[in-house]
């Protein structure tokens, strides 16, 4: 496939990311709290389902480690806001096949391309484990905001969220860098205006 076309797909699912933090960051300072709208979660699912894509035809595992453990938490969140429902039956089973229809997709000749993912030349094992142990880290901040919602019965966005996406953000911003992926960094340099933003907000309601 020819680069334009990845980068293309690379680059929608990045705007989708920065729109939903837009929307959120917009939102928030209106009410002068940090307010999670159910947008968010629409736009990340969608933006997700992409930048798994672009990580793929990238060759690129640690892109697509942290897509594919965030999915079904913005689906999750989304049941909890009330909206999920409001999907069209069609549309939720396609989101829960989705996934599984893309591991079938990864297999080549009834086989998984592991060596592809995890010796690809363009990315020595450093650079791959930084790149790995990045997306968990900002992949671990929906893991506590599902947890911290599950426990409030209520999708909200906690300090802990914002604190742990500036880290995880900083880290993949220098694996960017190295690795030269325009994406990535364009999409994550962005975002930590916000985070930042999000968090003083949080601090100044919490005073």
């Amino acid at each position: 496939m020819k680069d334009w076309i990845i980068y293309s797909i690379g680059f929608l699912a990045q705007i989708l990311f920065s729109s939903r933090l837009v929307i959120q960051w917009v939102t928030s300072e209106k009410q002068r709290k940090v307010i999670t709208p159910t947008t968010f979660w629409t736009l990340s699912l969608v933006a997700s389902f992409l930048l798994f894509i672009y990580g793929y035809l990238r060759l690129d595992f640690a892109i697509m480690l942290g897509q594919s453990l965030t999915y079904f938490i913005y689906i999750r969140n989304l049941q909890l806001q009330g909206q999920w429902q409001k999907f069209p039956k069609v549309v939720q089973y396609l989101l829960f096949i989705v996934p599984i229809l893309i591991v079938v997709f990864y297999y080549n000749n009834n086989k998984i391309d592991i060596e592809l993912l995890f010796k690809n030349e363009a990315i020595p094992l450093w650079l791959l484990i930084l790149g790995i142990v990045a997306q968990i880290i900002f992949t671990l901040r929906f893991v506590y905001q599902w947890i911290h919602s599950e426990r409030n019965k209520k999708s909200t966005l906690p300090m802990g969220f914002w604190v742990l996406s500036l880290i995880g953000a900083l880290m993949i911003l220098s694996y960017a860098i190295i690795r030269k992926d325009p994406v990535l960094f364009i999409g994550h340099l962005f975002g930590l205006v916000i985070y930042v933003r999000n968090a003083y907000l949080i601090r100044q309601t919490n005073d």
